[in-house]
């Protein structure tokens, strides 16, 4: 797991953490803006008054109404980016994360209006008389660059599996463990089936139950979080007062939280929110490219509301429960994952300011001008204390606490270890006599879903937990068969009908292992997997920007002309 995540970060390196990518992503949403004359504020009337069907013709070609195509497209980006990669931003660049993400809602509305439009406009009627559209078909059909439309395609399939699976499957059953402690493995099973159930029915069967299940689930999680923020009305101003002082200082150092540059926080902000509203990746552009409508740029109207709904309402009030409840920058005891935690050298103390700068530094963008190195030897542990060694533990970017080293027996339980510990490259070496066994509990910063959950439990106790538990599987769920979707389509535009079911059962045998690998592991594929997508749509709706401005004026002639979409 160690390898494949430090592969999978050198990846991220060089696509959506390098430093290039916001620049690019932000850059096309700021040109269709200025060159379009902000639809995303112009046409926002508009969008509302279509989603209601004000307009809408039923003889129109087509196989879902504008709300279901919203509603599935919503259920495929509503997910667990909402809940747990909000989390994971402020935990990594600090609350002017925040303000990125609505950055990157704003103008992402221009990107997925003109992704959308062009997307629905040059879609086609499969074998099986349903609606296949998507980036690969205006990239093949008027770019006629099949090269970058197979491309896009496979990254389609790819991303279906690390970006809409796999990371839904392991927060549900990480939630739903934490809070009903049901093994992961049960969780994984029965949603599995259940996932199967609605996948194999096709876009008509996804549409009627993302229709019921998305509303259900925004009423759910909004009312949890505005009680929260309520409650902590007095911490309101002072978190915006941080989002905003933090844009052009950084994140300053503050309870376990060792801080965090501008960079890290335009960085972070930028591609986590592209995780949670993915305008600019193309992948909800799949499931519009489904409405029934004779104009493509009516139902580009309609995606300006995801990056809305998604990022400016739902990513806001998680954020704003984070940060209002303080949980954030406070310590909490949980259970290291390997990938979180490192062994360095030297002792060092979150309480000691010069301590701070040089971990600062380390945690950084620049890990090697600290000084600090990694440790390597064989530490002693004494029922689960070790005693001694020149070393620091740190946990998920901070300085570790009150831990315990333990060994798990095969009935799974857990008890104190004595012996002898190797450590290779500042983290526990497999290679040692039941080294596989141990594992390391105590209190550090905790992030993603587990973060959300402490902020909704601060002012709900158990019942934040349900709060977070259930909206977690609900928008998780429904992201995962929004993304099968997706998937399949793709897979038809690159191999044809008969590849649709072999595609579905890997979809869901996905899922069900994706329940049990570790969670760093798999939001580090996400993020990979995105990058993949995202960069040949993005240029691909550079290359035909006339042809969306001729689109959109298209439009307004027909509905002038026959007031319907």
């Amino acid at each position: 797991m160690d390898a494949i995540n430090n592969f999978l970060l050198l990846l991220d390196s060089y696509l959506g953490s390098a430093v290039f990518f916001p620049y690019v992503l932000l850059g096309t949403g700021v040109f269709f803006t200025i060159y379009l004359g902000f639809p995303q504020i112009r046409y926002f009337g508009q969008a509302l008054r279509i989603v209601t069907g004000k307009y809408s013709k039923k003889d129109a070609p087509g196989d879902t109404s504008h709300f279901q195509a919203l509603t599935t497209a919503l259920s495929g980006t509503v997910g667990t980016g909402n809940i747990g990669g909000v989390a994971l931003a402020l935990f990594i660049g600090g609350p002017a994360a925040l303000f990125w993400m609505w950055m990157t809602a704003f103008f992402g509305m221009t990107t997925k209006f003109v992704e959308v439009t062009l997307s629905h406009k040059y879609r086609v009627k499969t074998e099986e008389g349903t609606m296949a559209g998507g980036p690969m078909y205006f990239m093949e059909r008027k770019l006629g660059m099949k090269w970058l439309a197979v491309t896009f395609a496979i990254a389609t399939v790819v991303c279906s599996f690390g970006s809409g699976n796999m990371p839904q499957s392991n927060n549900i059953a990480a939630g739903i463990h934490d809070t009903f402690h049901i093994p992961h493995w049960v969780t994984g099973a029965v949603l599995s089936a259940l996932l199967f159930l609605v996948i194999v029915g096709g876009i008509k069967r996804i549409a009627q139950v993302a229709e019921k299940i998305v509303p259900t689930m925004a009423f759910l999680y909004v009312g949890g979080a505005l009680y929260v923020i309520v409650m902590n009305a007095e911490n309101i101003i002072p978190s915006f007062v941080a989002i905003f002082s933090d844009l052009f200082n950084g994140s300053a150092a503050v309870g376990g939280f060792l801080g965090a540059s501008v960079a890290l926080a335009w960085q972070k902000g930028v591609a986590r929110g592209l995780f949670s509203n993915e305008a600019g990746q193309g992948s909800a552009a799949i499931a519009h490219s489904s409405a029934r409508g004779n104009e493509p740029a009516s139902e580009g109207m309609v995606s300006l509301l995801e990056p809305f709904i998604d990022t400016i309402i739902i990513c806001t009030l998680t954020g704003l429960v984070i940060l209002s409840t303080g949980v954030w920058n406070q310590k909490h005891e949980n259970t290291f994952t390997r990938t979180d935690m490192t062994f360095i050298n030297g002792e060092y103390s979150d309480t000691n300011p010069a301590h701070v700068a040089i971990l600062g530094q380390y945690l950084g963008a620049n890990p090697a001008s600290s000084g600090i190195t990694v440790f390597n030897g064989e530490l002693q542990v004494d029922n689960g204390k070790i005693v001694g060694g020149d070393y620091t533990l740190l946990n998920s970017r901070s300085v570790a606490e009150d831990y315990q080293v333990l060994i798990t027996n095969q009935a799974g339980e857990r008890t104190p270890y004595s012996g002898p510990l190797k450590i290779s490259n500042g983290n526990i070496d497999n290679t040692g006599a039941g080294h596989e066994m141990l594992l390391i509990h105590g209190k550090s910063l905790v992030h993603s879903v587990p973060l959300t959950i402490k902020a909704f439990s601060a002012e709900l106790g158990i019942y934040g937990e349900y709060i977070v538990a259930i909206g977690l599987m609900l928008f998780a769920f429904t992201t995962a068969i929004a993304w099968s979707y997706y998937g399949d389509r793709a897979i038809i535009y690159l191999v044809g009908q008969k590849g649709v079911l072999p595609y579905r059962i890997l979809y869901v045998l996905g899922f069900m292992s994706a329940s049990m690998i570790d969670t760093t592991v798999v939001w580090n594929l996400a993020y990979v997997t995105v990058a993949f997508m995202t960069l040949p749509n993005l240029f691909g709706i550079l290359m035909l920007h006339k042809d969306m401005k001729q689109t959109v004026k298209d439009y307004w002639t027909h509905f002038k002309a026959t007031g319907a979409d």
